[in-house]
């Protein structure tokens, strides 16, 4: 019976390979959620705006984005969206990272439509008197979005949010499918290599369960740390 090579994790060229790959991760994770959060802020101000066309513009963003599974996102925006830029800026873009690239644009993208919903909630949560108290003080739609309900509602969206970025964080292995080197990439190419399944998938399991772990233990935190306000 073969036994665990440590030796395989701990040091060496593989070793190297597997941390390369966690990094990537870890970077397409920060990379997308910089990304994602204040595209997902605008999209939920569009949802609940006065303006019909502009509620209708929110909604369809959300319905288009979330009813597509995450793998079409991916490959739509690594294979079909390049082909519809100028010669020039496509082989500019082949010629550099374009896979990242594309996994972060749809990560992002695909990610702010869940997480419009939970700042939308978040808002809708806000009692009316506060969207009154921001009318009588002279306040317009936005005005009183930022003055008045946002504050309140962001400290009430965080948990959620919080979520959201741990399934983030397992999306990213998704980006293996358009050739990024991230850690789901590097485990496959590791254990093709040495045929240590085990070894191989074993780093890559601990590491997607000690960051998503860490994530969890962030969003206990700021629930103790800052309890939801009732009024």
């Amino acid at each position: 019976m073969p036994l665990f090579d440590y030796s395989l994790l701990l040091t060496g060229q593989y070793h190297d390979m597997l941390v390369a790959g966690l990094l990537l991760s870890l970077q397409l994770l920060a990379a997308s959620l910089v990304l994602a959060l204040p595209i997902a802020l605008v999209v939920a101000l569009l949802r609940l705006s006065p303006l019909a066309p502009l509620r209708w513009l929110g909604f369809a963003y959300v319905e288009s984005i979330r009813n597509i599974p995450l793998l079409a996102h991916m490959l739509f925006w690594y294979f079909g969206a390049p082909e519809l830029l100028p010669e020039g800026i496509k082989q500019w873009l082949y010629e550099g990272h374009i896979e990242a690239y594309s996994a972060i644009i749809a990560l992002a993208l695909y990610t702010a439509a869940f997480m419009a919903e939970d700042i939308r909630s978040g808002i809708r949560a806000i009692p009316a008197v506060q969207f009154e108290a921001g009318r009588a003080l002279g306040f317009g739609f936005m005005g009183t979005m930022r003055r008045v309900v946002l504050p309140q509602a962001l400290r009430v969206t965080v948990p959620p949010l919080i979520s959201q970025t741990l399934s983030l964080w397992k999306n990213t292995s998704i980006a293996t499918v358009i050739g990024v080197a991230e850690l789901m990439y590097q485990a496959g190419q590791v254990e093709s290599a040495t045929f240590r399944s085990f070894e191989s998938f074993a780093f890559a399991s601990a590491a997607y369960l000690t960051v998503s772990l860490a994530i969890t233990g962030l969003a206990t935190w700021y629930h103790h740390r800052f309890p939801v306000r009732t009024i």
